[in-house]
C-alpha cells in the first residue's frame, strides 16, 4: 500500500484494472534465492542469463530466458555496448527483472521466482535507445539515450508497468560527440524517492537533479549541476545518504544532495586508473570499474562523505564494465565486456577482494546489466 500512495488517480484506476486481470495467476514461490542475472545485449536478441549462487560465492548457470527483445550498441563503443549503468534493474519489492532492450526501445519484466524468469510483458520506453532504469516502491523511471536524451516514468501494477502520464522530460542534450560519451549515463532515485538523478557524461558534464512529486510525477526542468572536464558516469549512495560519483575522467567524488537538488562536493579521491566509469557498494566499500585498465579501484566512505582509498586495485578481466554485489554483500560480480565474462570475487569484511573464479556469458560480449539477490 505504500507505493499506491505515490500514485495519480489515472494510474490507480489502470493498475486496478491490471490486478483484477491476473488476479488468477498462480502463486509461486517469489525471490532470488541468491541467483545473479546477467543480460547479454545481444543485437540479434536480448536474454537474460540467470546463474544460481553457491555458499562460497561461485556461479552455476540456471537458465536463459530471450527478452523479447534487441540488444543495442552506440556508436563508438567496444567493450560497453550500452555505456550506462542500471540497464538490468531487480526490484525487490515487487519481486521484478527490469531489462533494457535498447535495439528495439522497449522494456521487458520479468517476474523473480527464485532461479526462474517469467516474462510478463514487453512494453515501450517512452523514447529511444533505453540505457538505464530506476525503481523506487512501485515507481520506474527509465532513461532514453539517443535523440537528446529523454525520461519516462511508470507504476508497477499486478506485477507490470503502467506509463504515469505527464512524466516524460526530454533532457535536451546535443547531438555532437561520440554516442559512447556523449549519451546520458544513468537514472537513480534518492534514498528517500523524492528525487531523480541523472548523469550526462561528457555532454555537459552535468548532474541534473529533478523533483519527484507523491504521484510520481517530475519537476518541469531538473536543477543543473555542472562538473566540468570530470564526465559525470555512475552513481550510488552511501549509509549516511551522500551522493557517491563516478568520474570517467578518472576520481570518485562524494556529494550532499541538498533538498533544493543542488549538490555540494566534500571530496574527490583519484583513482589513478583509466575510465572510471561504474561504482557499487558492498560491505560499506565503494568499488569502481575502470575499463580502460582492467581493473577494480577499492575507496571506503568515511563519516562526513571523506573517502580514503584503502586497497588499491584489483585486476580484472579485459573491459571491466557493470559490477553487482550479493544482497549480503560478501560477493561482488563484474561484467567484463572485452570476451563477455563475469569475474566473482569474495569481499572481506575491511573490503579486500579474492577472486573466486569466473564465467563466460553467452552471447554477451559488449553487455552490460548485471543484477545481484
Amino acid at each position: 500500500m505504500k507505493a499506491i500512495t505515490r500514485l495519480s488517480a489515472a494510474t490507480i484506476a489502470a493498475a486496478a484494472v491490471l490486478a483484477g486481470a491476473f488476479a488468477a495467476t498462480p502463486a509461486l514461490a517469489a525471490g532470488t534465492a541468491h541467483a545473479v542475472f546477467v543480460q547479454t545485449d545481444n543485437v540479434k536478441g536480448n536474454q537474460i542469463v540467470v546463474y544460481d549462487r553457491s555458499s562460497e560465492g561461485t556461479l552455476t548457470k540456471a537458465g536463459v530466458y530471450d527478452t523479447g527483445g534487441l540488444g543495442g550498441q552506440l556508436e563508438g563503443s567496444v567493450v560497453d555496448h550500452l555505456a550506462s549503468q542500471g540497464s538490468l534493474s531487480y526490484d525487490a519489492q515487487d519481486n521484478l527483472l527490469l531489462a533494457v532492450n535498447a535495439g528495439s526501445n522497449t522494456i521487458s519484466v520479468f517476474g523473480v521466482f527464485g532461479d526462474r524468469l517469467a516474462l510478463r510483458q514487453v512494453i515501450g520506453s517512452g523514447g529511444t535507445f533505453p540505457v538505464s532504469i530506476a525503481v523506487h516502491e512501485g515507481v520506474v523511471y527509465v532513461l532514453n539515450g539517443l535523440e537528446g536524451g529523454s525520461l519516462q516514468g511508470f507504476a508497477v501494477a499486478a506485477g507490470r508497468l503502467v506509463p504515469i502520464s505527464g512524466s516524460s522530460r526530454a533532457l535536451g542534450l546535443g547531438s555532437e560527440g561520440p554516442q559512447f560519451t556523449h549519451t546520458p549515463g544513468t537514472v537513480v532515485f534518492s534514498p528517500d524517492g523524492t528525487q531523480l538523478i541523472v548523469t550526462t557524461k561528457a555532454n555537459g558534464n552535468d548532474v541534473d537533479v529533478f523533483a519527484v512529486s507523491p504521484g510520481g510525477a517530475l519537476s518541469p526542468t531538473p536543477v543543473v549541476n555542472p562538473l566540468p572536464g570530470t564526465v559525470p558516469f555512475a552513481i550510488v549512495f552511501d549509509k549516511q545518504g551522500d551522493l557517491i560519483l563516478a568520474e570517467s575522467a578518472g576520481a570518485l567524488a562524494s556529494f550532499q544532495l541538498r533538498e533544493s537538488g543542488i549538490i555540494d562536493q566534500l571530496d574527490v579521491v583519484p583513482s589513478e586508473q583509466i575510465a572510471t566509469c561504474w561504482v557499487v557498494e558492498a560491505r560499506g566499500h565503494f568499488y569502481t570499474s575502470n575499463p580502460g585498465s582492467a581493473s577494480l579501484s577499492t575507496f571506503q566512505s568515511s563519516a562526513g562523505g571523506q573517502l580514503l582509498t584503502l586497497l588499491g586495485d584489483t585486476p580484472t578481466d579485459g573491459g571491466t564494465v557493470d559490477a553487482a554485489a550479493s544482497g549480503d554483500g560478501r560477493f561482488l560480480y563484474v561484467q567484463t565486456g572485452a570476451a563477455g565474462i563475469v569475474d566473482e570475487f569474495s569481499v572481506a569484511a575491511q573490503g579486500a577482494l579474492s577472486e573466486i573464479g569466473s564465467v563466460t556469458v553467452p552471447g554477451a560480449v559488449g553487455g552490460e546489466g548485471i543484477a545481484a539477490g
